[in-house]
């Protein structure tokens, strides 16, 4: 596992609980097509990625890959109307468009948006909860 040990900072983990809910709600007001489905699939990843890096924050580790970050927020005990192991999906997906050169399409868009319009808010709660409680 690729992580360093610091010690929790309540201040950073809000601090980017707030730009992952602001690049959110840039992204959704995003127009869906073959264009800007890269941007659209990227922008949804890494605003959950920072919600699993604020998580680890808290608990005073620093992860230094996407994978932990990801974990931790398939670790978390929630109800979404979308399986939360989709995120992890959209890891891969944007692996591939960010290192193959993958051209995501206009239904990978609509997709990526439908799950974050299901798990995201439900996500972003639960995080604000566990990161106030510390």
């Amino acid at each position: 596992m690729s992580i360093r040990k610091k010690n929790p900072d309540k201040e950073k983990a809000l601090s980017i609980i707030n730009a992952a809910e602001a690049d959110m709600d840039y992204t959704l007001s995003l127009q869906i097509s073959d264009k800007s489905a890269n941007t659209i699939v990227r922008n949804v990843y890494e605003s959950f990625r920072m919600l699993g890096e604020a998580l680890l924050i808290i608990k005073g580790i620093e992860p230094l890959d996407h994978i932990i970050c990801i974990k931790e927020l398939l670790d978390l005990d929630i109800e979404t109307s979308r399986p939360i192991n989709l995120i992890d999906n959209l890891r891969r997906l944007r692996h591939n468009i960010n290192y193959y050169s993958y051209r995501a399409t206009k239904l990978e868009a609509e997709d990526t948006i439908s799950i974050a319009k299901s798990c995201f808010t439900p996500i972003l709660e639960k995080v604000k909860e566990i990161i106030l409680k510390n």
